[in-house]
């Protein structure tokens, strides 16, 4: 009974599509609909990113994480207590679902690698890099811009600690290549990682991967 009012409770998806076009044209909110955004890992940034991507009504969603979420998580991540434990590809999946049921979603629970990389996210139109250490960084930007010729890639560096915000941008070292954050802030100098910060870059990556859904790719 419960089950079946809270399925009643849910608004139906041309509610979804109205109150997107009410706060973007139609033509744009058609586009970020039909669009494909991956992400790779679902820590701060990721599950952050995969957030606000589906508050941005982007229609399809490749999420890929082997982890699960723990108690050190919680002080930057979007989870809660009540996902501790659970595979963090099924945790954003819960949360997600929460914010949009008619997102189309794939959840991939495997380690990133070189090797499997441009299978996982091959038909993203941008794919956001979401990972702690700068070879893992370094591995998906070699494997994803040679692979996928038309994909997008945004990419994070720089938001450990709890420094001024005012220092991170986006810079477009490639032409398909974006970088956020202040390129120098991470916790290999021994700075701790920080909710404001990790959200601050996390942001910054959602929204360029949103403008270049619409077509614009000047940082």
């Amino acid at each position: 009974m419960e089950e079946g009012k809270k399925r009643r409770d849910i608004p139906d998806q041309e509610a979804f599509r109205k109150a997107l076009s009410s706060r973007f044209p139609r033509e744009k909110a058609k586009k970020l609909e039909e669009s494909t955004v991956g992400i790779a890992g679902l820590g701060g940034l990721g599950s952050h990113i995969a957030v606000m991507l589906a508050r941005s009504f982007v229609g399809h969603l490749i999420l890929a994480d082997y982890d699960r979420v723990d108690l050190t998580n919680l002080n930057r991540q979007a989870y809660g207590i009540s996902h501790l434990g659970k595979k963090k590809t099924e945790a954003i999946r819960e949360i997600l679902e929460e914010i949009n049921p008619y997102l189309e979603i794939r959840t991939v629970d495997t380690k990133v690698t070189a090797e499997n990389a441009a299978a996982l996210f091959a038909g993203c139109d941008v794919v956001c890099e979401a990972f702690d250490r700068p070879e893992e960084k370094a591995m998906l930007v070699n494997s994803l811009l040679g692979a996928l010729p038309e994909t997008f890639l945004v990419s994070g560096s720089g938001m450990a600690g709890y420094g001024s915000t005012g220092l991170m941008t986006v810079k477009r070292p490639m032409s398909r290549l974006y970088v956020a954050g202040d390129g120098t802030s991470d916790i290999e100098t021994g700075m701790c990682l920080m909710a404001p910060r990790v959200m601050t870059c996390a942001g910054m990556e959602a929204n360029m991967a949103v403008r270049l859904l619409l077509g614009e790719t000047e940082p």
